[in-house]
């Protein structure tokens, strides 16, 4: 085991921390206030990890912590703690690992150009942003869907389809197929490490997470800025995946996030085999 004495795993803790705050203290404000914000907020709503649970630090499996005080998840190993090697069984361990080492193995696809987010609104009258408005009338949005090919690989993206658009998607996902769909390219995909990295919390370190989280965090941000709602009021200048100029920012930045996703689902694999050691 890995044993780190106090002043170094403190001063990680307390780096951590710092680091969290910065995203903690507008949401935690907002929620205060009962302001909403669909770009900052999503990852505090959507996903199920509470900010004191992003915000408390954790060494990964196979370390010992000088000093260190037992609770729920620490037991005490010689003169500190270490994680409790019960904890991955009480983890999606394998279904996780497979679904990002499949992710992993196959070619990434741009060429979605964000047609999720418009899907979600094509041809109904309720929205999921009903303070946002829409950039386009209604029969523009749905033209803007009609005229390109729906591609969408990710299953929680696509069960939010309307009605009325599930049946244009080239495929339809399920849960029961997600580990046959997901590729490294997907937004969602990649915001979704960090779905995977908190699941899998406490057994990875927590700089890892909070690596995840800013990444999600940045993609959701192209991910309303290509969708069909209007967040220049909110400083958001959308990319216009209704021409064949915004398609192509999508799909550089698309492209971009992949590349700053490979190595975070990387580290999550090496993670898991870590995990496998210690057990």
């Amino acid at each position: 085991m890995q044993v780190l004495d106090a002043t170094e795993w403190q001063a990680r803790r307390a780096a951590h921390e710092a680091r969290v705050d910065a995203w903690l203290a507008p949401h935690l404000a907002r929620r205060r206030a009962g302001v909403k914000h669909p770009v900052e907020d999503f990852l505090f709503t959507y996903y199920s990890f509470r900010p004191a649970q992003l915000r408390r630090w954790h060494p990964g499996a196979g370390v010992v912590l000088e000093g260190g005080e037992p609770d729920r998840d620490y037991i005490t190993a010689g003169t500190g703690v270490t994680l409790d090697p019960t904890i991955a069984k009480r983890r999606s361990v394998e279904w996780i690992r497979t679904l990002i080492e499949r992710t992993a193995s196959r070619p990434p696809n741009y060429g979605c150009f964000g047609m999720h987010e418009w899907a979600m609104v094509y041809r109904t009258e309720g929205v999921r942003h009903g303070q946002v408005p829409l950039r386009l009338s209604p029969d523009e949005t749905a033209r803007v869907v009609d005229e390109n090919r729906v591609r969408c690989s990710h299953f929680d993206a696509f069960r939010f389809f309307t009605p009325a658009a599930r049946p244009l998607n080239l495929i339809q996902p399920s849960r029961e197929s997600q580990h046959d769909n997901e590729q490294p390219g997907c937004l969602h995909a990649n915001m979704d490490l960090y779905k995977w990295a908190y699941k899998l919390s406490p057994l990875v370190e927590s700089e890892l997470v909070a690596d995840a989280f800013a990444l999600a965090r940045d993609i959701r941000a192209l991910d309303m800025r290509a969708s069909p709602y209007d967040l220049a009021a909110l400083g958001y200048e959308p990319v216009r995946v209704e021409t064949a100029e915004g398609r192509q920012e999508y799909a550089r930045a698309q492209r971009a996030f992949a590349d700053r996703a490979a190595p975070l689902r990387a580290r999550l694999i090496a993670a898991l085999d870590r995990l496998d050691d210690s057990s």
